[in-house]
């Protein structure tokens, strides 16, 4: 007698073994990602290995990165990484969320459509073209409007002080802030499009305006997801390797001022892999690259904590 019985929808229903075959090649599918991660640490720990033995954790601490003298210090790219992100996200949040407040709503449909594809058009551009504009354009406009403007107006803070180069920290700030912005937009725009009209009409029935209505009804409601969004921006300015390395100076120091220039983590992955000569050099750039890996999933690691409870607290309020 056949076990298989018909479906609701008129045709047969799958078999037991059926459902189980699938759900074993979903948690193959779910195991896969974490097996991956681990495989990606275990090779970076096994060729940085004699760095990390050498070093230790003074790797962290220590300033000096001289590959004649054999002496390597990843602080000044950490610090370069995280400054040039921060900076990013400084001016990229409010670019971006205002960019999707106007697109979920404000914007009429006859521009909607347009702005938005431009938008996602502009997170297409390869980093390497980012780059090319930053040297041409952007750095240019830095060393002769930017930065003057800059000395002369806030130049009696340490921030902004030095030579107007146009290569820096500030410019690696300003092209990460275009390249993230569309990942902040699109996002932070679907979420708010996802805010039930009702929440709108509500507002707008008590006597608000659209103003309030957008900043008492939707942004509340979308702030788990508005977070999300500016966190995987933070994600994908601190891996950026080609672009930045084209305008930030590679200089591998640290420096208060803003106008001065800088190294990254990829930055100098990318710039001294080829050169690295003997085994000690290459160990130094795979164990900044562990550095990298560590600062990137304990961001990912604190946005998905902080969007959780965000998310819990919305709930309970609603509740």
């Amino acid at each position: 007698m056949s076990s298989i019985v018909a479906a609701p929808w008129g045709g047969p229903a799958a078999s037991p073994s059926g459902d189980r075959i699938f759900r074993l090649l979903l948690a193959a599918a779910a195991a896969g990602v974490p097996l991956i991660m681990g495989g990606i640490l275990l090779a970076l720990l096994s060729a940085g290995w004699p760095a990390i033995q050498q070093f230790g954790l003074a790797f962290f601490a220590t300033t000096t990165w001289d590959p004649v003298a054999r002496e390597f210090g990843a602080l000044p790219f950490i610090y370069g990484t995280l400054v040039s992100s921060a900076l990013a996200l400084l001016i990229a949040v409010p670019l971006g969320l205002g960019t999707a407040i106007f697109l979920a709503e404000l914007a009429p449909r006859w521009l909607r459509t347009p702005v938005g594809f431009l938008v996602e058009l502009l997170a297409a551009i390869p980093s390497v073209v980012f780059g090319l504009w930053g040297i041409f354009v952007l750095v240019p406009w830095a060393r002769t409007t930017v930065t003057p403007l800059l000395v002369s107006a806030l130049g009696f803070l340490p921030l902004f002080q030095g030579p107007p180069l146009g290569i820096g920290m500030l410019t690696a700030g300003l092209i990460l802030a275009v390249m993230v912005v569309p990942f902040i937009v699109a996002v932070s725009t679907e979420v708010m499009r996802a805010v039930p009209t009702a929440q709108r009409e509500a507002a707008l029935a008590l006597g608000g305006t659209r103003w309030e209505t957008t900043r008492r009804a939707v942004l509340p409601y979308a702030r788990s997801g508005i977070m999300g969004a500016v966190f995987l921006a933070l994600a994908r300015a601190l891996g950026e390797t080609m672009a930045v390395t084209m305008v930030i100076g590679n200089v591998p120091q640290i420096k208060v001022s803003l106008l001065a220039p800088a190294y990254t983590i990829p930055a100098v992955i990318a710039n001294e892999f080829t050169e690295a000569t003997y085994d000690l050099y290459v160990a130094a750039l795979v164990y900044a690259g562990i550095v990298l890996f560590i600062v990137t999933v304990l961001v990912n690691v604190a946005a998905r904590l902080l969007v959780g409870r965000v998310a819990q607290g919305q709930a309970a309020i609603r509740e």
